[in-house]
């Protein structure tokens, strides 16, 4: 099965990505996002409680997935972070995504 993880590592690699909460937010409101992928261990919460919201309102695939220390690291950077998403797929099927 496909998880997010990969998505994001593949779409980093071949495609766009916004990381930070800042940009994804940006990417939401201009309507480039085509992905959002939120860590859940976010502190405090309401830092990101906005994304799906906007996600939703904006009709971007929202996913949340467990770590902001693995989401950094599939995105390709050293530090963790809140969000990503993904502007360009590449080769990343966002499709695979349940």
């Amino acid at each position: 099965m496909v998880t997010a993880y990969d998505i994001v590592e593949k779409a980093a690699k071949t495609g766009k990505v916004d990381k930070g909460i800042n940009e994804v937010t940006k990417a939401v409101e201009r309507g480039t996002a085509k992905l959002v992928v939120v860590a859940s261990d976010v502190s405090p919460k309401e830092l990101t409680q906005h994304l799906p919201i906007l996600a939703k309102e904006k009709g971007i695939k929202f996913v949340e997935v467990d770590s902001k220390q693995k989401l950094g690291l599939a995105v390709g950077i050293s530090v963790s972070t809140g969000a990503v998403a993904v502007i360009t797929p590449g080769e990343a099927k966002l499709e695979q995504l349940k």
